[in-house]
């Protein structure tokens, strides 16, 4: 019998409205559907998204050369990946070119669980029949009523972490809002405080060593991203563990920031380093590195693979930014969080249906 090979893509953009603005520039993501059909009539569903810009270069990215790459290939995702990370690689080792091959992962992923009758979690190979959440809010422009409110919330809801923003101009205000979420929160849940890259090494070792009576779970991108030397010398002046990884983008630059010290905890975005199969990839590089792994956002997905890995992790759930609480599933898709703690049980598949409405 001869193999399935991939015979359709076809791409639809959209610009899904925020329920709660990410700032007064951020109040919509776009969403990048990608439909794919194999020879034996199998479909895949896969997507790629991003909060301001892209979005039109990685349409554009896979419907011209990722398409003109992919029809005719078999449909096996590590097969497909590999290829067409040697293809497009001469557009650059990451973003863009990262973010269009994420749709087509996502998608195989899905043809294969479907063609199986499987969900995800069961196709990759089920580990925890729950994982924790953290509650997450994109709050550095909120008053400091709101992120208290905010953080009352996410209390009252169950979640078994909070995360803020910090990464004001005046380190003050910083420990003034950590301060008071702290205090909103109790002594005992685990907080932890993001800076989005928003400070030099002289400033973050001072604002961290300011907010570490806090008891901070982790400082989330404290540097410039890709600034590994960096990381690893302001980890070794300060006590609170170092999360990065959300702005990576391939397995290589995990691996150094691993190997150099960087971080305590990795982050891979599933689309930013390219789909299920680079982010298997790296979670083997963070146990075998000995550092913990929480993946970032799209918690949809990211939640069912961190049902899969062989090391408990974290679950970011940013509120009202779920594809569900988006608005934008055609269909439950058996992803629930209640009390703190995901669950996944999916139809075949990722069990991620799209609505077809847009602009």
């Amino acid at each position: 019998m001869a193999e399935a090979v991939i015979t359709e893509l076809a791409v639809t953009t959209r610009r899904v409205p925020l329920p709660r603005p990410w700032g007064p520039d951020v109040r919509q993501v776009h969403l990048i559907v990608l439909r794919l059909r194999d020879s034996d009539g199998g479909e895949g569903i896969g997507f790629s998204w991003t909060p301001q810009v892209g979005a039109t270069a990685i349409t554009a990215l896979l419907e011209t050369d990722v398409r003109d790459a992919v029809l005719g290939w078999p449909t096996d995702p590590g097969v497909v990946w590999d290829r067409l990370w040697r293809r497009l690689h001469e557009a650059g080792g990451g973003g863009i070119m990262t973010m269009a091959m994420a749709a087509v992962d996502i998608a195989l992923w899905d043809l294969r669980g479907r063609a199986s009758g499987s969900g995800l979690v069961d196709l990759i190979g089920r580990r925890h029949e729950r994982v924790a959440v953290y509650g997450s809010g994109i709050n550095r422009h909120y008053s400091l009523d709101q992120l208290v409110d905010q953080a009352r919330r996410f209390r009252a809801a169950g979640y078994r972490g909070v995360k803020v923003k910090v990464g004001h101009d005046e380190v003050e205000a910083d420990v003034e809002r950590v301060a008071a979420v702290r205090e909103a929160i109790g002594p005992h849940l685990p907080l932890m405080v993001d800076a989005n890259q928003r400070w030099d090494l002289p400033t973050a070792r001072r604002a961290v060593t300011a907010l570490e009576r806090f008891d901070l779970h982790w400082v989330e991108e404290p540097l410039l991203s890709d600034d590994l030397e960096a990381h690893a010398e302001l980890r070794r002046h300060i006590a609170t563990p170092i999360a990065l990884g959300e702005s990576l983008y391939t397995a290589y630059q995990f691996r150094d920031a691993i190997r150099r010290g960087a971080c305590d905890v990795v982050q891979p975005n599933v689309v930013r380093v390219g789909g299920i199969t680079p982010f298997l990839r790296i979670a083997e590089l963070a146990k075998t590195g000995g550092v913990g792994l929480a993946p970032h956002l799209l918690i949809d997905i990211s939640g069912q693979l961190a049902m899969t890995l062989p090391q408990r992790c974290w679950v970011e759930d940013v509120e009202d930014a779920s594809f569900d609480a988006l608005g934008v599933l055609a269909e439950l898709s058996g992803v629930a969080v209640a009390d703190g703690w995901l669950a996944a049980d999916t139809p075949p598949g990722h069990g991620l249906r799209f609505t077809s409405t847009g602009d």
